[in-house]
């Protein structure tokens, strides 16, 4: 019987005791997921640090003899046009999804949140200039404005992280913007004011610790997306330079070749298994960081 059908029949206590258990199936359920992501973002991390040690291989070796090798006990995930190691290169090739990632929103965050604070706190003209400015870049889709900036650039890992980096800060900035223009009316903040504190001083004890919450959750939640996009690059031939390994330039070496399943299938799940598992995170943070998604 469903809580909803004990209400029904009046069986209150059967209700309670029904709902009590679907929030505590709920919460076992969110707390394997989340064990779960951070074992598979952990286990990333550590292989992708020690890739040099868990491999017998160089990413880049190639062995002319054992060309699109399927999986198999001397390569476990098998070998691509050159006869590289596949496994290898996935190792080596989280180095640089997993870094562009997370310094992209490190950095954006960073920014968007010095700029936000600055522009809801200053108001009037200058907070004028710097929304209409962010308006301006959100215009564009992040995904399109990323690639011509990367084109104008040219192709290459710094260049690929710099063009995310720059059309990422506005997201953070206008959540700032808007967390600082809601906390500034709080009577805490007119304590400081006439206490005779200067802006830095109310920005840094009064402001900044109340929206670091809101942003930390934003970039938790943002990661599985900057990975995507700084694979998606790569993709497209505006990221990392061959020989240098990266899931998503795997994945678009692998799309010539259909026969060879493993050359895309492999970094393919790579990126399926860490963006995922950011996602679950994300949300986790989420949950804990705002009250109103607990249940």
């Amino acid at each position: 019987m469903s809580s909803l059908e004990a209400a029904v029949r009046g069986d209150e206590p059967a209700a309670i005791a029904e709902l009590a258990r679907a929030v505590r199936s709920r919460r076992v359920w969110r707390t394997a997921g989340v064990v779960t992501a951070a074992t598979v973002l952990a286990s990333w991390a550590v292989l992708a640090a020690t890739a040099p040690l868990l491999s017998p291989y160089g990413y880049d070796e190639q062995r002319v003899t054992e060309t699109l090798q399927p999986p198999g006990p001397r390569h476990l995930f098998g070998t691509d046009n050159l006869g590289r190691d596949i496994l290898t290169r996935v190792l080596y090739g989280g180095r640089v999804t997993l870094l562009i990632g997370i310094g992209v929103v490190s950095t954006a965050s960073v920014v968007g949140m010095a700029i936000g604070t600055v522009s809801g706190y200053a108001g009037r003209g200058r907070d004028e200039f710097i929304m209409r400015s962010t308006e301006v870049i959100m215009a564009f889709p992040s995904i399109v404005l990323a690639m011509a900036i990367a084109v104008a650039l040219g192709p290459g890992v710094l260049h690929a992280a710099l063009a995310m980096a720059l059309v990422w800060w506005p997201t953070y900035a206008r959540l700032a913007r808007g967390e600082v223009l809601n906390i500034r009316r709080m009577e805490y903040v007119d304590a400081e004011v006439a206490l005779g504190q200067r802006p830095w001083r109310i920005l840094q004890r009064a402001i900044v610790p109340n929206i670091l919450g809101s942003i930390i959750v934003l970039a938790t939640v943002d990661l599985g997306s900057a990975v995507v996009t700084a694979a998606g690059l790569s993709f497209l031939g505006l990221g990392a330079v061959p020989p240098t390994p990266e899931w998503g330039a795997m994945v678009s070496e692998g799309r010539e070749l259909p026969q060879a399943w493993w050359v895309a299938g492999f970094p393919g799940a790579a990126i399926f298994s860490a963006v995922l598992a950011f996602n679950f995170l994300g949300d986790a943070v989420r949950d804990f960081l705002d009250p109103r998604h607990r249940v």
